[in-house]
């Protein structure tokens, strides 16, 4: 038997014998019982299905699923009887636990008005697809109100103008009950009306501003508390570049003060001259010049 020949046969013998010991391993293996290790779990009521903000609870709409015993969701419901009729404050998606903050107060009923809080009052204002910010308003998110009134007059004060009137204010519904059942997936969806929780004060700014001009819609970052405060913009400014205040008043020229005529100064008389006389004497062997007027 050659060398070769010899080669050949050591390496088919090892790889058979590797090819035996590898399904006789996971035979082996197979044949092991698997062992179920028993979680402790408990029972909670979750959505079948998404919901939208003010539905009001059905049977059909609900199931129950195991929950981590270890890791208990506060305030979650054990049976689905507990949660039926009951209204929704805020949406749901698909398999979401249903807890106590997320629904109306028994005998509240369903809807929208279950959701306003206490001492703020829904208002609907009509949108469009720019000034809902392109579908991005959603419930939960929070805007500015930009008024934008057009001039009436020749003066400076009733030129155009626009101004944050409100801001940061909370978003309860964006559009109608087909829109929000859309809007589920988290998808932007255009909106023609969006409903707005605000004071009974800024509902009345709201309502002058949507008579008297235009109102759009300047979306916020949730974490951005802070008070939108500016003074406006006028058409006036916007298109020669300058601030939105009127410009100054000219300074007023300086007076000018009269001329006062020139006081005449007395001018010395002249002296009246004098000759002067010089005599020369001689004295003895003094010679002496002397002065005469």
């Amino acid at each position: 038997m050659s060398r070769t020949t010899r080669t050949v046969l050591v390496i088919a013998i090892a790889t058979v014998m590797a090819t035996v010991a590898t399904f006789a391993v996971y035979a082996a293996v197979s044949r092991i019982p698997v062992r179920e290790v028993e979680i402790a779990s408990l029972q909670v009521v979750v959505a079948v299905k998404g919901l939208p903000n003010g539905t009001r609870l059905a049977a059909k709409d609900l199931k129950m699923v195991a929950w981590p015993a270890s890791s208990p969701l506060p305030g979650a419901f054990d049976a689905i009887e507990k949660v039926v009729d009951r209204g929704l404050i805020a949406g749901l998606v698909d398999n979401e636990p249903i807890t106590e903050s997320k629904l109306a107060p028994l005998e509240a009923g369903a809807g929208l008005p279950p959701s306003i809080p206490p001492g703020m009052r829904a208002m609907s204002v009509k949108v469009d697809e720019v000034v809902g910010v392109a579908g991005f308003v959603v419930p939960g998110t929070r805007v500015d109100l930009v008024v934008t009134v057009k001039g009436r007059g020749n003066g400076v004060d009733e030129k155009a103008m626009s101004r944050t009137a409100i801001s940061n204010v909370l978003v309860l519904t964006a559009g109608t009950r087909y829109d929000q059942e859309q809007g589920l997936k988290g998808e932007p969806q255009p909106t023609t009306v969006v409903t707005l929780a605000v004071t009974p004060e800024d509902a009345e700014r709201i309502a002058l501003a949507a008579s008297e001009g235009k109102i759009s819609l300047a979306l916020r970052n949730p974490m951005d508390v802070t008070p939108t405060e500016t003074s406006g913009v006028r058409l006036e400014a916007l298109m020669t570049g300058r601030g939105g205040a009127a410009p100054p008043a000219p300074a007023p020229a300086p007076a000018r003060r009269a001329a006062r005529p020139a006081t005449a100064q007395a001018v010395p008389a002249a002296a009246p001259s004098v000759k002067v006389y010089v005599v020369e004497t001689i004295r003895a062997a003094k010679r002496v010049e002397e002065t005469v007027r």
